[in-house]
């Protein structure tokens, strides 16, 4: 079984991946033959996006198990724990990484018989591709709801195609209310230090034929308050029990902006970003990146020589400044807690 999509493709017995680092300039293919690779891929952001690295995670599982010396379950559970261990230890905010890997090491306890092992392994890895593609479908449904036709939408980093394995979370509810008839127009923040959203989101929209406009971060409230967008619609990495939300940094300031110039501000991602193992925001852990992403743009040094900084890569936006999560399994509401609880054990 395979899977080929714009962010990966699984062949069999390698990961390829998109490297977004070189986009919009160039279209970059790298190949992963080894859990390690993988592992890599995903703490140099060669793949990035909560749904993207969850995924690629999964075939990591793979892969790792492909590689096991071992030849009794004991032994390769054991390699497998270390499998485990290394690619969980990338990135420590986006939770999908987690939930991806909880459930490949599930699937691995699950088996009896050594011989299926591969192959049982591939194929919940590729459930869990394959459903992406349709929860982001799904969560782009219901979101295209709350857009009105002539809508101006304003997104900050990238929650399209690139960050999951297909379609997009937060650019997948674009994508929908543009697939329904309505025109929408997009704003894009360039979301420093990385550029997500000058690289990605705007590539990504002119691929789609979206009418799109780039703005510098410190524009949103500008553009916000002359009501050239009248909603927000961002990803996640990250939603804790009581609605708190991980995401980019930067979404807490235009989360504020929105809150201020009251204008809805919408979080689109799937329930498996959700953990309910986090009673708030304040218990997310936020990452940390190499100091030359600030110092640096496109390897072109642009800070003097010596300067302190400080670079976390997610910020918290608290629930009471977001109007609505969208989800598969629905548009989640206030009160967040009690309907958070609801949705993740109650179903729809």
């Amino acid at each position: 079984m395979k899977l080929k999509t714009v962010t990966m493709e699984w062949t069999g017995n390698s990961l390829k991946l998109v490297d977004q680092r070189k986009l919009p300039h160039a279209i970059e293919i790298v190949e992963c033959s080894s859990y390690h690779q993988v592992a890599e891929a995903i703490r140099e952001m060669i793949v990035r996006g909560a749904p993207a690295i969850g995924a690629a995670a999964a075939f990591g599982y793979v892969l790792g198990a492909m590689e096991s010396p071992e030849n009794d379950i004991s032994s390769i559970k054991a390699h497998m724990r270390n499998v485990y261990k290394k690619l969980a230890s990338t990135r420590p905010t986006a939770v999908n990484l987690f939930w991806a890997l909880n459930r490949m090491e599930k699937t691995l306890t699950e088996i009896s018989d050594l011989s299926q092992m591969i192959e049982t392994l591939e194929q919940e890895a590729l459930r869990i591709a394959y459903e992406d593609i349709e929860i982001n479908k799904t969560i782009g449904r219901y979101g295209a709801s709350l857009l009105k036709d002539g809508s101006s939408v304003l997104t900050h980093c990238n929650a399209g195609a690139l960050a999951t394995v297909d379609y997009g979370t937060a650019l997948g509810v674009i994508r929908s209310a543009v697939s329904q008839g309505k025109k929408i127009k997009v704003y894009v923040d360039e979301t420093r230090p990385y550029l997500q959203g000058a690289r990605l989101t705007a590539w990504e929209l002119l691929q789609e034929g979206i009418p799109a406009t780039l703005i510098t971060d410190n524009m949103a409230g500008w553009v916000i308050k002359q009501k050239l967008a009248d909603a927000v619609v961002v990803g996640a990495d990250r939603i804790a029990a009581n609605g708190d939300v991980a995401n980019k940094i930067g979404t807490y300031s235009v989360a504020v902006l929105a809150n201020r110039n009251k204008i809805p501000f919408y979080v689109a991602a799937p329930v498996s970003t959700i953990d309910p193992e986090i009673k708030s925001g304040s218990e997310i852990p936020i990452e940390e990146r190499s100091h030359s992403e600030v110092t640096h743009v496109n390897g072109v040094k642009i800070a003097p020589e010596g300067i302190g900084v400080y670079n976390p890569a997610f910020d918290v936006t608290e629930h009471e400044l977001i109007t609505a999560i969208i989800t598969e399994r629905g548009i989640i509401r206030p009160p967040y807690e009690e309907n958070i609880a609801r949705i993740i054990w109650g179903g729809k």
